[in-house]
């Protein structure tokens, strides 16, 4: 049987991971923690916050409420305690909507190149 590679994923990232990954400063999301009960990552012996890929969805769904839907703290916190799992979903599907528009319009400008250069 030959031997077949895993791809290695992270379980756990720092909080300067999570920050550059989102373009905030990581006291924005140790004060989201203060915040929002559901953002409660583990923390290492050094006391280091570790945070799994679900404290991350969590994290990326509070960002996108109060970043991009412009919610207040509280909003924010009723609607991820009403509409939890659905917000997820939601989020989901327009990121995945935000990446094939991303491409599209990339292929638009490859072929106006292309066209420009034959015409």
């Amino acid at each position: 049987m030959p031997y077949k590679e895993r791809d290695i994923e992270k379980q756990y990232f720092t909080i300067g991971e999570v920050a550059a990954q989102f373009n905030v400063a990581p006291s924005l999301i140790r004060f989201w923690e203060t915040e929002f009960e559901e953002l409660r990552p583990r923390k290492s012996k050094k006391g280091n916050r570790l945070y799994t890929p679900q404290d991350i969805d969590i994290f990326r769904t509070i960002y996108h409420l109060v970043k991009e839907r412009g919610y207040t703290i509280p909003g924010a916190r009723d609607m991820l305690k009403q509409k939890g799992p659905q917000l997820k979903e939601k989020i989901d599907v327009i990121q995945s909507l935000e990446k094939i528009r991303k491409f599209m319009v990339t292929m638009k400008k490859e072929l106006d190149a292309i066209g420009k250069a034959q015409g």
